[in-house]
């Protein structure tokens, strides 16, 4: 899992938040392993070092059912070009076919046409018209602390 973080390490550095990583190797260990792991992670291994990586999870639609969410699928620099994203993202939509899930799905920054283009080219649709919503940790905190108790 070490290498594994190191990819993670290096996708938020490309997309420009190297700081943003708050994970550790013990923290992936716990999570992807065991009765109940919270995550699958597939890896691309050239010359005993893993290349590349795509972490997916289980996710519900209300409206279709099971749906496989893959979180990240990153390849090193130095092997982009080289058919390992597209073996990982083969692996994750058999996976996901394999588990009869009614969709996959997964954000791409607007920013990197590269992914975007190679996920079009796989007949992945890319909702341009959608943005994503999220409560980071101190949005969290703040939210439950503006809550009123009347409320709960």
């Amino acid at each position: 899992m070490t290498q594994v973080l190191d990819l993670i390490n290096a996708l938020a550095v490309f997309e420009k938040e190297p700081d943003a990583v708050e994970i550790t190797v013990d923290f992936l260990e716990q999570e992807g392993f065991g009765d109940q792991p919270s995550f699958h992670c597939f890896v691309a291994e050239m010359d005993s070092k893993i290349e590349g990586i795509a972490i997916v999870y289980n996710r519900f639609s209300t409206w279709k059912g099971t749906v496989l969410h893959l979180e990240d699928l990153i390849v090193s620099e130095r092997m982009r070009g080289s058919g390992l994203g597209t073996a990982l993202l083969d692996k994750v939509v058999k996976f996901g076919n394999d588990m009869g899930v009614k969709r996959i799905s997964w954000e791409v920054i607007d920013w990197n046409e590269p992914a975007i283009s190679f996920y079009e080219k796989k007949g992945a649709n890319v909702l341009r018209d959608w943005d994503v919503v999220q409560l980071d940790e101190k949005g969290i905190k703040n939210y439950i602390a503006n809550i009123s108790d009347a409320s709960i």
